[in-house]
């Protein structure tokens, strides 16, 4: 079975983990990453949500933060903070940087981003294969009253607005830069298009999946792709599992519900939607706007509960099917 998967960063990674625990050995899993979370720092091309995915599957995370390396030290930010270099907001440390700058390197060399991921990927051995959305530079930016210019009005990164605001400003608009001129990345089209079961996992659907689906050709592709598409809620009794994805639902007019999420996606796009089991009174409005819905438990507490969810997400891609 090919299995294709958009993601984000931690809620990404973790629902992946639990899907390599579900499938076979025969099973081949690609996974599309966002980066429109990336980011350039100290002169370093950072890449979030791909680094989440690639340290998680290949058992270098830091498992109660969820992103970041494991037992990290962080010297290289304290003789920064002592030059007085910043932002001190975001946190790089000492194993991390290490990636970064192999990756800024490979850049510098010529090689597109989708080449480099998979030369990091060769030393974390993630049981998947990785894919950038895009080679082409996109960032994500949120336009905000800035509380610390007296309230004007200015797009600030998304990473300004997550790590350092911690989404208290109302995000008034959200804008993926550079991404209406950008071209997916090898092997993204063709991976949807050969799929025999494409997955949504619970990553933010306006900053992480809606970031992807804005490269142009790829929302495309998802719809004309034979494939069945099941996505799980990332919204749980009207609230986000994890993270401030309720934020940026606000800023596109889009209820913090689990229904609202799917018929945000739309029927053109997904087959099935799961919704946990306290969501049942959701499964009618979803079903009412054409995509098969089921309520199942879906909260990540460990492993082999993930695995469960993903085994229901494959389940339901074959009812889609039959």
């Amino acid at each position: 079975m090919r299995i294709t998967v958009l993601a984000g960063g931690i809620g990404g990674a973790r629902f992946l983990r639990g899907l390599k625990a579900a499938v076979g050995p025969a099973d081949e899993i690609t996974v599309i990453g966002n980066t429109g979370d990336d980011i350039h720092l100290f002169g370093l091309k950072v890449c979030p949500d791909l680094d989440t995915v690639m340290y998680t599957l290949g058992g270098g995370i830091h498992e109660e933060q969820g992103w970041g390396r494991a037992e990290e030290t962080w010297s290289v930010k304290e003789e920064l903070a002592a030059y007085g270099v910043g932002p001190s907001w975001f946190g790089l440390g000492d194993r991390d940087f290490a990636t970064h700058i192999v990756r800024t390197q490979m850049l510098g060399a010529g090689y597109p981003l989708s080449a480099v991921t998979e030369a990091l990927c060769d030393r974390w051995q993630p049981g998947v294969r990785l894919l950038p959305m895009t080679d082409d530079r996109v960032e994500t930016h949120v336009v905000i009253e800035d509380p610390e210019q007296g309230g004007k009005r200015r797009a600030v990164h998304f990473q300004e607005y997550w790590v350092k605001l911690h989404a208290a400003v109302p995000a008034e608009a959200i804008l993926p830069v550079g991404a209406e001129t950008a071209k997916p990345a090898p092997g993204v089209v063709e991976a949807v298009a050969e799929a025999d079961v494409i997955l949504f996992p619970p990553s933010n659907p306006i900053v992480s999946i809606g970031t992807i689906l804005a490269v142009p050709g790829v929302r495309e592709a998802l719809v004309a792709a034979q494939a069945p598409i099941v996505g799980l809620s990332p919204i749980v009794g009207g609230a986000p599992v994890r993270g401030m994805a309720d934020k940026v639902l606000e800023a596109v007019g889009v209820e913090s519900s689990a229904a609202a999420v799917a018929k945000h996606y739309g029927s053109d796009l997904l087959d099935g939607w799961l919704v946990h089991t306290g969501d049942e009174a959701s499964v009618a409005e979803v079903e009412a706007a054409g995509i098969i819905c089921r309520a199942v438990p879906l909260l990540m507490t460990d492993v082999d509960t993930t695995a469960a969810m993903a085994r229901q997400a494959l389940e339901l891609a074959e009812q889609v099917r039959g």
